[in-house]
């Protein structure tokens, strides 16, 4: 193993190699949470983030072997994780929208510039639940779980280009969406 692990980490894959059922008990007890919270923003739905962690931890004892450590634990199994979330979308033939360059004069932060107030986080993750899956996906890897626009590429098998542009796209639709909320909201 390479030296992204900790002792621990190396401890607990020996013994999952092996097929010891408390170390797969361990390692899901660790990362489940996580696993959840990363799925749930790409597959919106409570019941099928919940299989698709389920499914990911599967592949994950069955796959352990292939683990190298060239990554923490923890990022290689999110790694899977985003893998599954993104084969249920596939499975459902639901289309990713990909936008073109021409969407490039989005360029916002989470704040208005003609108003005094901040969005809540609350808002701002209810208005990325309402984003078309491509932007959802991107933004949700790139600002919420810090990925580069390289990673994602590689991640959901698109150019990086697309990756930023879907980004882009993102920010001026969450702009729209919580424009629209603050307005109904003063009403």
């Amino acid at each position: 193993m390479l030296n992204n692990q900790t002792s621990f980490e190396q401890e607990l894959v020996s013994r999952l190699v092996r097929g010891d059922a408390k170390a797969q008990y361990t390692l899901y007890k660790r990362y489940v949470d996580a696993m959840y919270h990363t799925v749930i923003r790409i597959v919106k739905d409570p019941t099928d983030a919940q299989d698709v962690v389920q499914e990911c931890f599967i592949r994950v004892f069955q796959k352990i072997d292939t683990y190298r450590g060239e990554a923490t634990l923890g990022a290689w199994i999110k790694r899977i994780a985003i893998h599954s979330a993104f084969n249920l979308m596939r499975k459902r033939k639901r289309n990713l929208e990909y936008a073109t360059d021409e969407i490039e004069r989005y360029d916002i932060e989470f704040e208005i510039e003609d108003s005094d107030s901040t969005y809540s986080p609350e808002n701002v993750h209810h208005a990325i639940k309402e984003l078309p899956t491509g932007c959802r996906a991107v933004v949700s890897l790139y600002a919420l779980e810090g990925y580069s626009h390289k990673e994602i590429a590689g991640i959901l098998d698109i150019t990086e280009s697309t990756s930023k542009t879907q980004y882009r796209r993102a920010k001026g639709l969450l702009k729209d969406v919580l424009v629209s909320k603050m307005r109904r909201d003063e009403v």
